[in-house]
């Protein structure tokens, strides 16, 4: 009789997800244990070091030199209609390219998602990956930072897996509520960014500094978003109101460009009955028929801070996560408070 011959199971290899898996931390993590950079306490490190040996984890050594070839490139993934990333974006080519890397942008449209614009980053096999006002969670970022050094500008990444450089945001609103009330105004409309990145934080900022002055009741917050239209929405819908805003404070200078355009058709006078004050400082805000004052943030700095802190996660270092200041710049789009201004009143 022919004995049958049973070919034995080959055992599956023992990959990083399951040391993360096993040891109880997140892939990026594990990671960053396994490539002997910083970002772990030495308690979590030895964890992990001790649970890969228990289940045999062997790194995969080709994987790692391949990603060990340098590209040369950066990679920044930036909102294609936003005026402000476009700024940042010209400001990273002169950053990058002083730290002898070139610049590989992807972009992200109303058709084209940030995790495509990403995959194409990765793709390029680009050094490290630069979102700007990423929509990713904390957690997809810290999961991205395992695969790719991950920086985002504009936000906070909420984790200490990413670099980040951001604008003070309650600093911004703040700057700008102290500038209308020093000009009289009282009756004050915020419009909301929408799930924007700093939105909260600056529809915070707003409604807290609105009660410092002792006008918590005359604070008005509309929800909005970070586009013309959003911004025309949210004036066509405060100018309904019995006692409409002598000022404005937009998430951005795109939307506060709406708010322009609505008051411009309905000839309200800017800033004669109503000062409307943006947030960024682009280029849309610095055109001549434009002039309108905003909120400034430092897109040279930005980048100068943004690539320093790439280059070290790069060299394995921990990431950093920088915060600057705002200033206000003040144009042609503020001025004093209608005569009749007196709390609640309004003369449009």
């Amino acid at each position: 009789m022919a004995t049958e011959f049973i070919r034995p199971r080959r055992q599956r290899r023992v990959t990083l997800a399951d040391v993360a898996d096993a040891a109880g931390v997140s892939p990026a993590l594990a990671s960053i244990v396994m490539r002997g950079v910083s970002g772990a306490s030495d308690a979590t490190r030895q964890r992990v070091q001790q649970t890969a040996e228990e289940l045999g984890y062997v790194p995969d050594r080709r994987a790692q030199k391949l990603r060990q070839i340098r590209s040369g490139l950066i990679g920044a993934c930036f909102e294609l209609h936003q005026p402000f990333h476009g700024d940042l974006v010209e400001q990273l080519y002169v950053a990058v390219a002083d730290h002898g890397f070139d610049l590989s942008l992807s972009c992200i449209t109303p058709n084209r998602d940030e995790r495509t614009a990403v995959g194409d980053l990765m793709r390029e096999r680009c050094e490290a990956a630069i979102l700007l006002g990423s929509r990713m969670t904390s957690e997809e970022l810290g999961a991205l930072s395992a695969r790719i050094p991950t920086h985002v500008i504009a936000r906070g990444s909420g984790t200490p897996l990413v670099g980040s450089v951001s604008t003070d945001d309650t600093a911004g609103i703040t700057i700008a509520v102290d500038h209308l009330v020093s000009l009289g105004h009282r009756r004050i409309l915020h419009i909301t960014g929408g799930d924007a990145p700093g939105s909260a934080e600056r529809a915070t900022g707003f409604t807290t500094r609105m009660a410092h002055h002792g006008l918590a009741d005359l604070a008005l917050l509309l929800p909005g978003g970070p586009t013309e239209t959003d911004g025309a929405q949210a004036i066509n819908e405060a100018l309904a109101f019995d006692h409409q805003p002598t000022a404005v404070v937009a998430f951005n200078d795109r939307c506060a460009i709406g708010v322009l355009e609505v008051l411009r058709q309905r000839d309200v006078h800017v800033p004669e009955d109503v000062s409307v004050i943006g947030y960024d400082d682009s280029r849309l805000s610095r055109l001549t028929h434009i002039s309108m004052s905003t909120i400034a943030q430092d897109v040279s700095r930005i980048a100068t801070e943004t690539m320093a802190s790439v280059t070290a996660q790069i060299a394995g270092n921990t990431p950093t996560q920088t915060v600057l200041a705002p200033r206000l710049i003040v144009r042609d789009t503020t001025g004093p408070a209608p005569s009749a201004n007196e709390p609640g009143a309004s003369r449009i």
